[in-house]
């Protein structure tokens, strides 16, 4: 039987030499993860489990990010829950304050994912992990205290998207411009419940960077997961981060897919989602005179060392719009740190932007940037849905860091394309 990347991976993790869409499976776990919103329900599931102890001290990870540093005494609390758990059952890879990131931005920094493995966390942009070509998914806090106690969970085989890229990105164009594309071409449930697999000549073009992205917000499809197919650039990042052996699971040659689509990367441009879903996608010959209020550039989608490496590059020499707030939340504290080594924080602060610690914040309405009634924003985040970022009544526009920077300093929706005084990157 021929079988996708998915598929493939799945059966390798539950004994099966062939599987297919529909069928259910109970398979091997080689990350359980979660964060501060989610982790203390996992728990407290856990503990009614009544199980002695976590099934690999090795294989958890529980990462505060989304109200970390703590904004209340609540979330204080949650993270008191999660903190002692990571001390009781002598988890290794807990990180907080000092060594945290966003968690999936730190996850594949520290190595903990590699090829072939099959990743769960409560948390549905676990699918990110599909960038190093592992089937990594969000599942419900239940399934989380299940798989810490037998490092087990249950899949319903899904079936799959083929994503064929050809091309090459163009300057100032990225992995959002295409995955919002890609979300605007098939819909908020195009995906639903499927594998998006992501292959073609195009591939090896992108940063890993870049792969991060798309796969990241594979969810915004309504997709089980996304999946890359594994080249050269993705063993040497799993080289370069991680002591373990990768395992690469190659699609078979006449794999069933129910669709294929074909991008050519030549032809994207930077693309905004506007409010709010992130399937209304514009393209600048079809956006109007906007004026916006507040620009975030980072988040688990967009805030690694690249995206604000390009942030520097258009800020350089600028200075944010006096009616915007601008939010720079580089991803993890090793992000944090070179961007500081290369200079692109005192660009930022020079132009009139902040810098936070890594953080989700903003991106969930938490703390560091929500919005106020009718405010706009320009984000590099994942989601615009109603009162996501703060009032029912504000708006958020999906976009890339080089959109997002360019807009801070004219104060609107701007491309920047049509920029006076950018070079190329």
């Amino acid at each position: 039987m021929k079988m996708t990347m998915t598929q493939k991976i799945l059966a390798d993790h539950c004994g099966k030499r062939e599987l297919q869409a529909g069928e259910f499976v109970h398979a091997n776990l080689d990350l359980v993860l979660g964060n501060d919103i989610t982790a203390p329900v996992a728990i407290q599931s856990f503990e009614e489990i009544n199980t002695k102890s976590v099934f690999d001290k090795k294989k958890i990870a529980l990462v505060p990010d989304h109200f970390t540093p703590n904004k209340d005494i609540e979330t204080a609390n949650l993270v008191k829950k999660v903190r002692e758990f990571a001390q009781e059952n002598e988890i290794e890879n807990y990180f907080e304050i000092g060594q945290m990131g966003i968690e999936h931005a730190l996850i594949p920094e520290k190595g903990l994912v590699v090829s072939g493995d099959v990743v769960i966390g409560a948390d549905s942009h676990t699918c990110t992990y599909g960038a190093l070509g592992a089937f990594s998914t969000g599942i419900g806090s239940t399934d989380m205290a299940v798989g810490m106690a037998t490092g087990k969970c249950w899949f319903k085989v899904p079936s799959a998207i083929k994503i064929v890229l050809t091309g090459e990105l163009q300057d100032w164009s990225s992995g959002k411009d295409v995955i919002l594309h890609l979300i605007g071409k098939i819909g908020v449930d195009g995906a639903r419940y499927k594998s998006l697999e992501f292959t073609g000549q195009g591939v090896k073009s992108l940063s890993m960077d870049d792969r991060f992205t798309i796969a990241n917000m594979a969810i915004e499809a309504g997709a089980k997961n996304g999946i890359f197919e594994v080249d050269e650039k993705t063993l040497e990042y799993v080289k370069e981060h991680s002591v373990r052996e990768p395992r690469v699971f190659t699609a078979d040659e006449g794999a069933d897919y129910d669709e294929i689509i074909h991008i050519n990367l030549d032809d994207i441009e930077p693309t905004v989602a506007f409010p709010h879903l992130p399937e209304n996608t514009r393209t600048f010959d079809d956006i109007p005179d906007i004026e916006i209020d507040q620009v975030i550039v980072g988040s688990c989608t967009n805030g690694r060392l690249r995206d604000l490496k390009v942030t520097a590059e258009i800020l350089k020499g600028h200075t944010v719009h006096p009616k915007v707030r601008m939010i720079i939340i580089p991803a993890t504290q090793k992000i944090y740190l070179e961007a500081l080594k290369e200079g692109y924080l005192e660009t930022f602060i020079k132009a009139g932007a902040v810098v936070s610690t890594p953080t989700c914040g903003p991106c969930l309405g938490g703390h560091m940037g929500i919005l106020g009634i009718n405010e706009r924003a320009v984000a590099t985040t994942n989601r615009n849905f109603i009162g996501r970022m703060g009032h029912k009544t504000s708006e958020i526009y999906l976009a890339s860091p080089a959109v997002a920077a360019v807009s801070a300093i004219t104060g609107k929706l701007s491309t920047p394309r049509t920029f006076e005084g950018l070079a190329t990157l």
